[in-house]
């Protein structure tokens, strides 16, 4: 009998490249557009593993009703894993398994695009063009050269980031729990603490993982330690910024401009289609209607070779658990 997964929040992308993928291993794919939520996990009965992504829901009534249908593994086919009660899987008896790097490269590109997008005004400047205005006013940018980003986490992916700000000559100050000197050394990056990374940074981006440590790590006191004018940039997760305390800073001029591919409260709106409908949620309104951010919907990720790495990681952990295999990228409490 064949191994039964069911996927939740799936696009059409998603079912192609899993079933391209799925040639080379042939489980029996389940396909649901709705995230997982506690109205919908009767859809995990008869199944062996249940896939989701970062707006579906994993919590400790959704886990324990999966363990009542029979499923021993869920898989994220993603890297984070903020919205799993890992506590609650561990105590259902639920195996965690998650894709850890799908491709760096992906995120860090997109993270120096929204600094160059936001840096020289591209977007104005494309809506100005496209309605005949030509007037260079109000599109003044900086040389990247010689400025300092201040990174927070470095992780793998931003590794890739730094290699690419080194090669247009910036200053690179990181921050993280568990430094990585030897990386440091070869690319001249300077560890330092988050108050002097704050207070030195012309643009500071974020790379570090969801936690309760890390929630709101950008709020109204770290912001006021910052430079004015300073650049902030998020392709992590939407949480690790305090939105209402980042619209203070931007309303009165602390922050010079924001590039966001995450928003905390984003699973009601990012990855659908919301154009015939008013935003009512007032905060990302407000945030949509700066001229200095640049708000996109979680897609840094969103490559062709990132979608086949997530396919082949994804299904490859589900063979390993199948198998009795030790699991290599098993998460843990």
């Amino acid at each position: 009998m064949a191994y039964t997964i069911a996927f939740f929040g799936t696009k059409p992308y998603d079912e192609a490249s899993f079933n391209e993928k799925n040639k080379e291993y042939d489980f029996e794919l389940r396909y649901y557009k709705g995230h997982l939520n506690k109205h919908n996990v009767i859809l995990t009965q008869g199944v062996d593993a249940v896939c989701i992504f970062v707006n579906d829901t994993a919590d400790a009534d959704v886990l324990r009703m999966m363990a009542d249908n029979g499923v021993k593994l869920l898989a994220l086919r993603c890297a984070g894993y903020n919205n799993v009660d890992l506590k609650a899987a561990a105590e259902c008896g639920i195996t965690v398994v998650r894709v850890p790097a799908y491709s760096p490269y992906a995120v860090a590109e997109y993270t120096v695009a929204l600094m160059l997008s936001l840096n020289r005004k591209i977007p104005r400047a494309t809506w100005r063009t496209r309605d005949g205005n030509f007037s260079l006013h109000g599109l003044l940018g900086f040389d990247m050269y010689g400025k300092t980003v201040g990174i927070i986490g470095t992780g793998k992916i931003a590794k890739k980031l730094i290699m690419i700000l080194r090669g247009f000559g910036m200053n690179i100050l990181a921050y993280d729990l568990y430094p990585d000197y030897n990386f440091a050394r070869e690319h001249q990056v300077v560890y330092t603490t988050l108050d002097e990374l704050y207070h030195s940074s012309d643009i500071i981006s974020l790379h570090c993982p969801l936690t309760e440590q890390t929630k709101y790590l950008i709020n109204d006191y770290s912001i006021s330690k910052m430079k004015d004018g300073v650049m902030i940039i998020n392709t992590g997760r939407g949480q690790l910024i305090h939105t209402n305390a980042l619209i203070e800073g931007l309303k009165n001029k602390k922050i010079g401009s924001a590039g966001l591919d995450v928003y905390e409260e984003e699973s009601e709106y990012f990855y659908e289609d919301q154009s015939d409908h008013i935003i009512d949620d007032d905060v990302l309104a407000r945030l949509l209607s700066f001229n200095n951010v640049i708000v996109t919907s979680h897609q840094a990720f969103f490559t062709r070779e990132a979608l086949g790495n997530i396919a082949s990681t994804t299904l490859q952990n589900i063979r390993e658990f199948a198998s009795g295999k030790a699991l290599e990228n098993e998460v843990k409490i």
